[in-house]
């Protein structure tokens, strides 16, 4: 586990989820068992689908809720809580269940892509720092993997840490990788991750020397003929001309980062061919969104980096994900009956009850609808069961590596109907049906 800076994720909150807390300690409701649901309302605008990610960045967070002496005396000093809540926060461990949605798949308007339940207050206190880790995190990979989808073979290279907060760059990296980014910029996320890492050089390498010569011969002395040349700070013409001169036919890629990236790289391409540097590619920056890459897929491009669009959620930089009370015990006893809750505020409902969801799939393995029940899941067929167990009376048991992530959101997108796929504006690709299922044992 690699938290970055931080040692406990317990103040990673909204004080109101303590204030919650103490209220309910002393008025006896704070031991009712209770769960609480994740979810989105809707989609961005125009989006067809959501990806889950984030959810091994949640075990840890999880894992790491403590309260420890300093963190409580802070607490205390702030007057945010008082002696009992203090007590009892003292010897706060999660010793609940959760389930969710796992992490690369898809999600809908409505699906419950994670179920917390413990006590009312042992689970209310991780509202803040689960919404936190998925809304960001969900963002960015459903950005991430419309960017994917209009790169269509090609690699795509995550460079967005210099536009966003210094721990969100890391979890972007993690996210778009998930999604089908093939690197990243961030050398932090390849060692807490293991995310493949890339890059070359910018400007101000070529600036900093006599000339674009003398630059691009002093990374070739050190990273081989194999190196990215970066060509558009002066005349990109002559940089190709210089690059291809000092490289030979055996450079390995060439970086164009300004300008109509379309109509440059086609004249790039015809001047590599015609100094026969035929097997030299071609890589573009710049601004780049999932639009801009659809717009290049005709021209002679071999790869795209892409920062600001991709760390900013390509205009949804939150999955708008709530977490809501959707069922809880008519009292502390463990066995105490348990009654669906929802909201009824305009605008914000809420379905009251534990849920189950399944993929609905056609005879052709073809995802045709999501249907979530209150009650046991009845699948058929071909239909996929959506949740799997994550924690399991408190203990993590939902952990895995980030190539299972990776690979299970590439078979996610392929049980998608085509329509999904489409970057035009349009009504999520699944839609989400509720249905009663067969009692809960």
């Amino acid at each position: 586990m690699d938290l970055g800076s931080y040692g406990t994720t317990a103040l990673l909150t909204d004080q109101y989820e303590l204030t919650m807390l103490t209220a309910a300690l002393r008025s006896g409701t704070a031991e009712r068992r209770a769960v609480f649901e994740v979810f989105a309302r809707h989609l961005p605008a125009g989006r067809r689908y959501g990806v889950v990610a984030g959810t091994g960045r949640l075990l840890d967070a999880v894992e790491a809720f403590r309260f420890d002496a300093d963190t409580l005396a802070f607490l205390q000093e702030r007057d945010v809580v008082d002696g009992p809540t203090a007590d009892w926060l003292a010897e706060y461990r999660f010793t609940g269940d959760i389930r969710g949605y796992a992490e690369g798949d898809c999600y809908f308007p409505n699906s419950p892509i994670l179920t917390v339940e413990g006590t009312f207050a042992e689970a209310v206190v991780l509202e803040t720092v689960v919404l936190s880790i998925l809304n960001h995190d969900c963002a960015i990979a459903s950005a991430a993997s419309r960017m994917s989808v209009a790169a269509g073979d090609r690699p795509l290279i995550e460079m967005g840490s210099r536009r966003t907060h210094e721990q969100a760059a890391v979890a972007a990296a993690r996210a778009a990788y998930i999604a089908g980014f093939t690197t990243t910029s961030n050398l932090e996320a390849g060692r807490r991750y293991g995310v493949p890492t890339a890059g070359t050089a910018a400007h101000a390498f070529t600036l900093l020397h006599d000339s674009e010569r003398h630059a691009f011969q002093a990374q070739l002395d050190s990273l081989g003929d194999g190196t990215t040349l970066l060509v558009d700070t002066y005349d990109v013409e002559r940089a190709v001309r210089t690059a291809v001169e000092l490289a030979g036919p055996s450079l390995g890629a060439v970086r164009i980062d300004s300008g109509d990236l379309g109509v440059v790289a086609r004249r790039v391409r015809a001047q590599l061919d015609e100094l026969g540097a035929t097997g030299t590619r071609i890589m573009v920056t710049g601004d780049l969104d999932e639009y801009g890459i659809a717009a290049l897929a005709a021209a002679p491009v071999d790869g795209y980096g892409v920062g600001t669009s991709l760390v900013t959620g390509s205009g949804a930089p939150t999955a708008s994900l709530v977490y809501k009370l959707v069922a809880r015990a008519d009292g502390p006893e463990a066995g105490a009956p348990m009654r669906p809750v929802a909201k009824r505020s305009t605008g914000k409902p809420s379905r009251g009850g534990l849920k189950s969801a399944v993929r609905r799939l056609d005879g052709h393995g073809v995802a045709c609808a999501e249907t979530v029940t209150t009650g046991e899941p009845q699948p058929a067929g071909r239909d996929r069961l959506l949740q799997i167990p994550l924690v399991a009376k408190g203990e993590v048991v939902g952990r895995e590596p980030l190539a299972a992530a990776r690979d299970r959101h590439a078979a996610a997108l392929a049980e998608l109907p085509s329509t999904a796929l489409q970057l035009s504006r349009g009504e999520p690709a699944l839609p989400t049906g509720f249905a009663d299922g067969g009692p809960r044992h």
